[in-house]
This record gives C-alpha cells, structure tokens and sequence, in this order.
C-alpha cells in the first residue's frame, strides 16, 4: 500500500510538471492560442513561424552558439579541475576559493564592464563576442573537480608509473572515469547557453546573429501577439534541449556501467 502512494504521488508530480508543456503543444495548435478541448489541430502557427522571420538561420545559430559554448565549457572547466584536484602548487586553495567566488556575481552586474570590454576589442555583434564570456564557468570548475577528486589516486600512479605524463593521465585515466559528471555538466551547460538573452540581447545588433530566445521574444508585437505562433516557437526550442537531455542520459548511464564508480 505504501509503495502504491508513493507510485501515484510521483505521478502526480509528473502530471504537474508536464502540464505547462501540455498546454504550450495545445495553445499552438489552436487558432489565436486559445486552448479548447477537444484541441483544433491546426499547423497553421508553424507555417506562420516560418514566414515571420528567418527562423531555420536562427535555429541553426542557436544550435552552433550552444554547441559551441557547451564544449569550451566542458573543455576548459575539465582541464581546470584537474589543474585543482591532481597539481600542487602555491596559493592552489585560495585561488579557488577566489574563482569559487564568482559564482556569487550575478550576470546583470557584468553586462556593462564586458560590453565595454567587448566593445574595446571590436567583437560587438559577432560570434565571438557573443561566446566569449561563456568559455570558462566557475560552476564547472567546482562541479567537476569534485568528480576528479573522487577517482582514486592509486590509478594516476599507475599511469605515471607505465610512463605517462599529466595530459596522458588526464586524457586516459580522468576523463573516462567522470564522464558521467561531464555529461551532467554539459547538459547544463547547453541548456543555460540555448536559454540565454540578456547577453544576446546586449551584444548582437544584426538580425543573421540573432539566436532562438531573442527571436520569439521579437514575436510579441506592440499591441497584439499572435500567442499561436509564440508557442509554436516555444515548441519548437525545446525540442533541441529535450534531444540532448536524452543522449546525455545514455551517456551517464553508460559511464555509470563501465567504471563501476557509485
């Protein structure tokens, strides 16, 4: 009986949480984005989506944007990690505690001090400028060092032992080792790089940079807003994040299986 009420409690929660996603899919198959039951099943919105602006270059850009600051991210936040977990050198500690603290700096504080930096070095309205602040993250630093610390040492010595300098163990040894925390970063990453607009917004001028959030939110008109088309467009962004949440998962389980590490 218990386990009965924990069952329903939980599918409960689920229907709750599914629930504004539910109602986004519904909302853009009907007319005007009212929802009525049963729904009218109508592509009209999509179709809509298509000729309000270039919407296949702006899914393309936010798909390079966040593909491309996800791997930077993981790239430089595993390398840091290892630099923090496995070398010794002076003043390591307070160094990261000084880089920890960055994480209590809130994006809005740094908007102006990095478009004027962007803007000094002529990156305003490009690719770069636009992932430039998104190369390394504090969080990732900390997340997967701790990842790092949990592989045993005995396995690096063996490695050193066989011959094998820091950026062989780091490859061969670490990586494999955490990769379920990579996969678990990297979603995070993708999801926070696909989701952005503040800085979007700040640092790109022309419409062919222009990535997915700033797109729809250029849907809401001054006076009307076609709510259909909104949430076709809402259904449509979520799809990309979904798809990665799902081979990521695979690949932590599979990382989970090979190590053998709880």
């Amino acid at each position: 009986m218990g386990n009965r009420l924990v069952y329903a409690a939980l599918v409960l929660a689920g229907l709750v949480m599914l629930a504004p996603f539910g109602w986004t899919v519904l909302a853009s198959l009907s007319p005007g984005g009212v929802v009525e039951w049963p729904p009218g099943g109508s592509l009209g919105a999509y179709g809509e989506l298509l000729r309000a602006m270039p919407f296949w270059r702006i899914l393309v850009n936010s798909v390079v944007v966040a593909a491309l600051s996800t791997g930077l991210q993981v790239g430089t936040s595993a390398l840091a990690a290892y630099g923090f977990a496995r070398l010794e050198f002076p003043g390591k500690e307070a160094i990261f505690v000084v880089y920890l603290a960055t994480l209590m700096i809130p994006m809005q504080v740094l908007v102006v001090p990095l478009f004027i930096e962007m803007r000094s070095l002529d990156l305003v309205d490009t690719y770069a400028g636009l992932l430039a602040p998104t190369i390394a993250s504090g969080f990732g630093v900390y997340f997967l060092r701790q990842a790092v610390r949990q592989v045993p040492r005995e396995l690096d010595e063996a490695a050193v032992i066989d011959g094998a300098g820091h950026l062989r163990v780091f490859a061969s040894v670490v990586l494999p080792l955490v990769r379920p925390a990579l996969a678990t970063f990297a979603i995070f990453s993708f999801m926070a790089s696909w989701n952005a607009f503040l800085w979007p917004l700040v640092i790109l001028r022309s419409p062919e940079f222009m990535t997915l959030p700033l797109g729809l939110a250029n849907l809401h008109g001054q006076f009307t807003t076609e709510w259909d088309v909104v949430m076709a467009g809402s259904v449509v962004s979520v799809l990309p994040i979904l798809a990665v949440y799902v081979l990521a998962q695979r690949h932590v389980i599979a990382g989970v299986a090979r190590t053998g590490l709880k």
